[in-house]
């Protein structure tokens, strides 16, 4: 080798490449020796830097939906509370409301039930059954009829058995009118004498005081041709002396023949054209648990007053006994 040869190979491995070796690589930039990801531009400088994933760095106006989302919380929050403080008021206002309410219908409640008792309730309850009356008899007309249907929609049923605990002997049975004019001692009827009268049929509506109705047939006499045929004792005379044209007395009472339920009812409403001394139900005659022989049947009152088993009909000049008012019931039951 000559020297010239020796001195280039010396040369190369001075430089610590070996001969004949590629040249070696050109040094790295120091963010890659540091271990960041650069993005080079196309005009060759660097985007951004970032160790691993670049972080999400917001712009100034990314802030502002956060800002919005946060103050809505707040505001919602703010409503809530408020709400919430109210219900928290209103409860106690309730509650003392509720409370004073309470004790003021329990002390009212211990002062009505604490009165007098008048016709078995106490009076201020007993005043009001009779503003109740006095209602019902303004509103009531003579000419004022219930609802009639056809016979096909007629109906059955048994309900009430005071006063006829037990059958009675059918043939028997006769009915005793006091207070007839002329007479001083009672009148006794079979049933003959009340079909004798111009029978009448009509099918209306019972109703009971308990809530419930049914569509019923009846047949049999009115009370007002009874009445004409039988007439009551007319009262004292008047201070002017004129008896020409008599009054009837204002009430009836009926009851049964053991005395065991007894009804009292106002003239006007016996002399309503649908109140009947009855003696059929659907076409057929009563039978003893509807009560026969004889019943009232009176569209204008609830079922209470329709006395079944007449055995006593009298004529009052003053208000009558009644079974269920003298247990506190209204003694007028009008509808």
């Amino acid at each position: 080798m000559s020297d010239e040869n020796r001195k280039h190979d010396d040369t190369a491995v001075a430089s610590g490449s070996a001969p004949g070796a590629a040249e070696p690589d050109a040094p790295k930039p120091a963010t890659e020796a540091a271990g960041l990801n650069v993005q080079v531009s196309p005009a060759g400088g660097p985007e951004s830097a970032s160790a691993g994933p670049a972080p999400s760095v917001p712009l100034p106006g990314d802030t502002q939906p956060r800002d919005a989302e946060r103050a809505e919380e707040e505001r919602i929050a703010r409503e809530n509370a408020e709400v919430l403080r109210r219900m928290r008021q209103q409860t106690r206002r309730s509650f003392l409301v509720a409370g004073a309410a309470a004790l003021a219908g329990l002390g009212a409640f211990e002062w009505l039930t604490s009165r007098r008792e008048d016709g078995g309730v106490p009076w201020p309850f007993r005043q009001a059954l009779r503003l109740n009356e006095q209602l019902a008899r303004d509103y009531f007309r003579p000419n004022r009829l219930a609802p009639s249907f056809p016979a096909s929609a007629a109906g059955d049923r048994l309900n009430g058995d005071v006063g006829m605990e037990d059958e009675i002997d059918l043939a028997s049975w006769q009915l005793s009118v006091e207070g007839l004019a002329g007479r001083d001692e009672p009148l006794m009827l079979g049933l003959d004498a009340i079909k004798k009268l111009p029978r009448v049929e009509m099918t209306t509506e019972f109703k009971c005081i308990e809530g419930w109705s049914k569509v019923m047939t009846w047949a049999g006499a009115r009370f007002s041709a009874f009445m004409a045929a039988y007439p009551p004792a007319s009262p004292a005379e008047d201070d002017s002396g004129d008896d020409e044209s008599p009054t009837p007395p204002p009430y009836v009472s009926l009851e049964t023949p053991d005395g065991g339920y007894y009804v009292g009812l106002e003239m006007e409403s016996m002399l309503h054209p649908q109140t009947l001394l009855a003696y059929e139900i659907n076409g057929q005659p009563l039978t003893q648990k509807h009560g026969a022989p004889l019943r009232l049947v009176i569209t204008v009152k609830y079922g209470v007053k329709n006395l079944k088993r007449i055995g006593t009909i009298r004529y009052c000049q003053s208000r009558p006994a009644d079974y269920w008012a003298e247990r506190g019931y209204d003694w007028y039951i009008g509808l």
